[in-house]
């Protein structure tokens, strides 16, 4: 394969901000993405992410911080200078041209050889598997053959960096899936570094070697799938890694750790930084399950069967909501009884 990514060292971050009038997009992000990793910017809606990476393609002029190729720094000059590829949500393609001369659009524009820009075309083509669709209209692909066909428009002019705006949000569940393999693929044998913005956390743990999670404009954790699902560094980060349960609670020293209470319940936990007597308990739906000797007392409202378990909503007799998978049928009505293992119980101080 011919088709690489041009060579640089890094990209580096350092202390953007971005206001919109009195409004704090971004506020001091600072981030080091080297050359064949897979970033993930990870983050509810207005969160920032979109306009981090609108600032690294150039199409937003940080208000403050800089950005830096390598020795380059790079927030100073227009998109067009910086050469990144770019695949938007919506795919962008120009319904009137072939999926071929779609791809070769930049390359057109760069003024290259037309024998270059077919090779390269047919190149890409191979690359993201759509060597039998070149000469049709993006109006005649499905879904996920348009965004194989961004995707590729993306990747042909050989950029140090890839930039992907929840390139997946439009793609039903099965083409979701699909596709995310094919990313991580092409990323893969491209070499390039990819930076992907996206709101859904398992899209993230599936595809980025590391995770920055963006909550009210500010960088809270940045770490690989396997410390962030594992060890969240607050209850903000834990709430949108899937911690569904978060439960206000009084806190106190055991031996084993700390001590709170659930519904009621005195639970096992482990604590997350200095806790005090108050406390905010994180547990998955995943980590929550029913047990004959479990400590934990709920009446079960709702019970989904989704093939393997059953995703079930619970209350405590206080009147605590309850978030748990359950491996056995359970009914609505049914009382039963929860437990969790202690370092699945993430204990965090209080927020203010």
């Amino acid at each position: 394969m011919v088709i690489a990514s041009r060579d640089f060292r890094a990209l580096r971050l350092d202390r953007i901000s971005r206001d919109f009038g009195h409004m704090h997009a971004l506020r001091d992000v600072s981030l080091t993405v080297q050359r064949g990793e897979f970033v993930a910017l990870l983050g509810p809606s207005g969160c920032g992410k979109s306009t981090a990476l609108n600032c690294i393609a150039g199409l937003l002029q940080p208000t403050g911080g800089e950005i830096w190729l390598d020795e380059q720094r790079i927030d100073e000059i227009g998109p067009e200078d910086r050469g990144f590829g770019m695949v938007f949500q919506n795919y962008a393609l120009f319904p009137h041209m072939s999926v071929r001369r779609n791809i070769g659009f930049g390359l057109t524009t760069q003024r290259r050889p037309k024998s270059e820009i077919a090779q390269r075309v047919e190149e890409a083509l191979a690359l993201v598997r759509l060597q039998a669709h070149g000469d049709k209209l993006p109006g005649q692909l499905s879904g996920g053959q348009q965004q194989r066909v961004a995707i590729a428009r993306a990747i042909v002019v050989a950029p140090p960096l890839v930039l992907m705006d929840e390139p997946l949000s439009n793609l039903d569940a099965k083409l979701r899936l699909e596709m995310r393999a094919e990313i991580r693929r092409i990323h893969g044998m491209l070499g390039s570094a990819t930076i992907y913005v996206t709101h859904d956390q398992e899209e993230a743990l599936s595809l980025a070697d590391r995770i920055v999670v963006l909550i009210d404009g500010r960088t809270r954790q940045i770490g690989t799938p396997e410390e962030l699902y594992r060890n969240p560094a607050d209850a903000d980060v834990a709430e949108f890694m899937g911690y569904r349960n978060l439960v206000r609670s009084r806190a106190e020293q055991s031996p084993d750790g700390v001590a709170v209470q659930i519904a009621g319940a005195r639970v096992e936990g482990t604590p997350i930084g200095t806790v005090g007597t108050a406390a905010t308990v994180a547990i998955r739906p995943d980590d929550l399950y029913p047990a004959g000797d479990g400590p934990i007392e709920a009446v079960v409202e709702i019970a989904e069967y989704h093939g393997r378990d059953f995703y079930t909503v619970g209350r405590g007799a206080d009147g605590t909501e309850l978030f748990f998978r359950s491996p056995v049928r359970v009914s609505a009505g049914e009382t039963v009884r929860l437990a969790a293992a202690k370092e699945r119980v993430l204990v965090y101080p209080a927020a203010l």
